[in-house]
């Protein structure tokens, strides 16, 4: 199966493609879409959702894993802007035909570090060593989207049993 994590942001959304062969993943790319915080608000989304619809496009992910808001920001209109561009990316995929999953940033950590706290360097390394690939988590958005898509391929296949976790009925949106 191909997976694609996307770790949304306004500045930087990072995406990753993986391919899932069971209990082995390997990477297919990675990248980051940017934009530029002087330009307005729609003009910045409309990059983002034109750049996931040209990755969705090119590279044909069967599913798609995106981060979900975390539970606390400090700021609420941090949430507000997250939330846009979570959800130009969720319409990017919905116009691709794709079920979307959501998975809280602590379940990523944890499935694919060992502890929901790992700091973004623990996060880089886990993926390399899963992947196989030094270098394949080169930035931490990166790096992000590599393990929600990992994330998804370890829940998909049951292996969010064995962290603790309950096993998740895998409806689109309900991870």
């Amino acid at each position: 199966m191909r997976i694609i994590g996307i770790d949304p942001g306004l500045v930087s959304t990072g995406y990753a493609v993986i391919d899932d062969h069971g209990r082995e993943q390997s990477p297919v790319e990675g990248g980051v879409v940017r934009t530029k915080p002087s330009e307005s608000l729609e003009k910045r989304l409309l990059v983002i959702y034109q750049d996931i619809k040209s990755v969705l496009e090119e590279f044909k992910p069967e599913v798609m894993a995106i981060e979900d808001l975390h539970a606390r920001y400090q700021h609420g209109r941090t949430a507000i802007l997250m939330g846009h561009a979570r959800g130009v990316v969720c319409m990017a995929g919905a116009e691709a035909g794709i079920p979307v999953f959501h998975y809280a940033p602590t379940r990523v950590k944890n499935l694919t570090t060992g502890s929901g706290k790992a700091d973004k360097e623990q996060v880089q390394r886990a993926v390399e060593a899963r992947l196989g690939v030094e270098g394949a988590a080169r930035n931490e958005h990166v790096a992000d989207a590599f393990a929600i898509a990992l994330c998804h391929a370890m829940m998909s296949s049951g292996v969010g049993l064995l962290t603790g976790g309950e096993k998740l009925k895998l409806a689109p949106g309900s991870a």
